[in-house]
């Protein structure tokens, strides 16, 4: 990062050029596919590949709750990162910690991608996975919060959920290529036992979309290296309003609003990692499981994948709707109906997934046209919870905490769950819903950030 001051480090207000729609549309759309796109690559082998070539313990569960434990690492590095890179955003520019934060991702994932594994080195390659691992957690942290403010911050007046939800259409195109790529490789690499990937997918199949990241993140940084400041970060500058500690004055000034953001999105990851991790396990673990495993739905892997893509269709489409709806209705009233859904939905969870193949999809479509309204508002809510000069470090924050709440710990508790319900994911679904009322809580709670001025 430059070394220069602040003041220095953005151009004239009035001689820094608007960065036109389209490159504000794909300066934050294309640093969250790739966030996504390597999330959904290590959460899927988490499930299909580590257990058996990280974590090889003899016992199925045993195995599978290692590779989340190294999943769940990301997660609690996460707030790290957002402090980090919310520093020097809201220091040096948005731009500069953008591209920083996806250098660090595209090395950190590529290099998953020539890691040795248990048999080669024994307990040094799950070491190498948990500090790589930690690494893309790091960047992770940084680079939601940046992305939504190039979005936010170069909105039109009234359109600012509309430009929210950009950075969060990342989310489902990056499963759908991820997961995709996946589907390519296992058909390429059949494997005769459809809860087993293939001995070439486990020898080398699995490596090809780590390295794939290399050229999407080559992409993503020709996009960012062309961004101009945003006007609101300049104006900041200029009138010297930056902070020397961003994070000290997000405690000691913005902690309520630290908290509610925090509570915002917890809702919002437990139902995405509910669809997205723990859905793959349950939906492939076979009807009648072996000792030492859990029952599912007994899906093949090709087979609920593309069960799962059908259902991140409507997440994607759902998360476009969502934005017009919150800049007309505002963000608490449209995200407060959203979560009495969640609510509704997480009760429903064993008559669905018990009416066999046309049940499971109704289960998949609902749970993620909710999670694209969820989460295509949370672009433009937590942003404006705070002033320019701690926006990126507070909003950050309160995305990357609520990850710790709802995501690092969601595939244990959810397998603690499927098991204590003997196999049945009624309990699961009971977590959710659980979940969400704390969000509901933390909506109520708020007031109305539709009309703030980001300029402030």
């Amino acid at each position: 990062m430059p070394a220069t001051s602040a003041a220095t480090a953005a151009p004239s207000a009035s001689t820094t050029p608007a960065n036109p729609r389209s490159r504000v549309v794909l300066a934050s759309l294309i640093g969250t596919t790739i966030e996504f796109y390597d999330f959904y690559v290590y959460a899927t082998a988490a499930v299909l590949v580590f257990p058996h070539l990280f974590f090889p313990t003899g016992d199925a569960t045993t195995a599978l709750l290692s590779s989340f434990a190294v999943f769940g690492a990301a997660m609690v590095a996460r707030p790290l990162g957002a402090v980090v890179f919310g520093h020097l955003g809201d220091k040096h520019g948005r731009k500069a910690t953008l591209v920083g934060a996806l250098l660090t991702m595209g090395v950190a994932t590529f290099l998953i991608g020539v890691l040795p594994t248990y048999a080669m080195v024994g307990w040094l390659a799950p070491l190498l996975l948990v500090i790589l691992r930690i690494a893309q957690g790091f960047a992770l942290g940084g680079e939601w919060s940046g992305a939504a403010l190039v979005a936010t911050e170069n909105a039109p007046k009234g359109k600012r959920a509309w430009y929210g939800t950009f950075p969060q259409l990342g989310a489902p195109i990056g499963f759908i290529i991820a997961n995709g790529l996946f589907l390519v490789i296992a058909a390429v690499l059949p494997s005769d036992d459809p809860s087993m990937p293939s001995q070439a997918f486990l020898d080398w199949g699995w490596r090809i979309p780590f390295l794939f990241s290399v050229v999407m993140v080559a992409v993503g940084l020709w996009v960012r290296l062309r961004l101009v400041e945003s006007t609101a970060f300049t104006k900041a500058s200029e009138q010297g309003k930056l902070k020397k500690l961003p994070l000290a004055t997000v405690f000691t000034t913005y902690w309520k609003q630290l908290i509610l953001g925090t509570f915002f999105m917890l809702a919002t990851y437990v139902l995405f990692y509910l669809m997205t991790t723990f859905s793959l396990s349950y939906g492939r673990a076979p009807v009648e499981a072996a000792e030492g495993a859990l029952p599912g739905l007994g899906y093949s892997y090709s087979t609920f994948v593309l069960m799962l893509i059908g259902g991140v269709l409507f997440f994607g489409v759902f998360t476009l709707v969502s934005g017009p709806l919150a800049d007309r209705w505002g963000r608490r009233k449209t995200l407060i109906w959203v979560t009495l859904g969640i609510i509704a939905f997480g009760l429903v969870w064993v008559p669905l997934l018990n009416a066999g193949f046309a049940g499971v999809m109704i289960w998949l479509v609902v749970g993620f046209s909710l999670m694209g309204l969820t989460f295509g508002p949370m672009g433009a809510l937590l942003p404006e919870l705070f002033p320019t000069n701690v926006r990126y470090t507070g909003s950050g924050i309160s995305y990357n905490v609520s990850s710790i709440l709802g995501a690092a710990v969601a595939p244990f508790i959810a397998v603690a769950l499927w098991q204590a319900g003997g196999g049945s994911p009624f309990w699961v679904g009971v977590y959710l819903s659980v979940m969400a009322v704390l969000t509901l809580i933390a909506l109520l709670l708020s007031k109305e950030t539709k009309d703030v001025d980001m300029d402030a």
